[in-house]
């Protein structure tokens, strides 16, 4: 069955911060909501859907939880009516999700969302270093998002981790720190967003003055498989990786700076096949030189596990000295070598 977000974007709704890095006009595309047009929203997208399809109703783009409690209760009566009263004749609503700041859960916040079906809560970490949320403006402690997380999931409402890779003062280490304490908390799932630079923001002044430097695509691309593996490696979704797309993220007047890619999610994936790739060779002890190897990789990832132009496939060639190297997919959860015949690749698809 297909599952599908309703997004309904309420850009800086509801937070009188405004971060070094925020420009949801430009990330969401749009700068008004109200319930009325979110209920067209809703209508366009379930017409879009057929019987057989689920969604959740998705509040994005701003603090839902920083909104007037009025208007949170207008949003949340009008998305529960979808919930609990279905049509036969269209896509199912399973549930009603929200992005908000940590330092916007409180006991109140919890009791109303309590009060709906709520099947989860994004909440806006970035990075769990003080030093980093500091020179991020984001006005809140490493230990408040904890203290949110944790009354969540008191109130059994999964939470989920959104983080940011290239940050002002972040490290490989501290991302990777962070996601490995989200993991620990109890995530339900994460979401990892490479810094882009926007015009109008803070960021964009301190990239003009020399006081930042955006991460290149290379250095974003091993950044976030980094952090992809802890999820991956603790049994943690990733629902997205990178900014979904907008004209506003293609015009360069816009996007000034940063990992911008448009399949930069891909280009992450494929960077931890690819260093899965080379731990396995690494591991199996295969000569170097004249050899051909077969790699079990996990289905749907044939491509991504080739990369893009052929990258990964070139590159483990060069760096192991193989003649061939054949892929086949199958139900591993990672790559694997599998066996070395230099005549057949035992089956496997030849990618030489």
């Amino acid at each position: 069955m297909t599952h599908h977000n309703i997004p309904v974007f309420i850009p800086h709704y509801g937070c009188p911060f405004r971060c070094v890095f925020c420009d949801q006009k430009a990330i969401t595309g749009q700068s008004r909501m109200t319930p009325e047009i979110a209920k067209k929203e809703i209508q366009d997208c379930l017409s879009t859907m057929g019987p057989g399809e689920e969604a959740e109703i998705a509040f994005f783009g701003g603090t839902f939880t920083g909104l007037p409690a009025d208007l949170q209760t207008a949003y949340l009566d009008l998305a529960a009516e979808y919930v609990r009263d279905p049509e036969p004749d269209r896509a199912r609503v399973t549930g009603i999700r929200m992005s908000t700041r940590p330092d916007f859960i409180t006991g109140e916040v919890i009791r109303r969302l309590s009060r709906y079906p709520v099947s989860a809560v994004e909440l806006g970490i970035q990075s769990l270093d003080d030093r980093v949320l500091d020179a991020s403006g984001r006005g809140h402690s490493a230990r408040r998002s904890l203290e949110a997380a944790g009354q969540l999931m008191e109130a059994g409402i999964p939470w989920v981790a959104q983080l940011m890779v290239g940050l002002p003062g972040s490290t490989p280490e501290s991302e990777i720190q962070s996601a490995q304490t989200v993991c620990d908390q109890g995530a339900s799932a994460a979401r990892i967003y490479p810094v882009v630079v926007f015009a109008g923001t803070e960021l964009a002044e301190r990239m003009r003055d020399g006081e930042y430097t955006p991460l290149s695509e290379d250095e974003a691309v091993t950044r976030g498989a980094s952090m992809l593996r802890i999820f991956r490696d603790r049994h943690v979704p990733v629902l997205r990786i990178g900014l979904c797309a907008s004209e506003q993220l293609t015009d360069p007047a816009s996007a000034l700076g940063g990992p911008n890619h448009p399949a930069l999610g891909d280009l992450i994936r494929s960077r931890l096949l690819y260093e899965e790739a080379e731990d396995a060779i690494r591991s199996s002890g295969i000569p170097e030189g004249d050899s051909s190897i077969t790699l079990d990789v996990p289905w749907g990832t044939l491509s991504l596990c080739i990369g893009q132009n052929r990258r990964n496939l070139k590159d483990l060639k060069r760096k192991f000295a193989l003649k061939h190297i054949y892929f086949r997919e199958c139900g591993t959860e990672t790559v694997t070598v599998s066996v070395q015949d230099s005549r057949t690749g035992n089956g496997g698809q030849p990618c030489t």
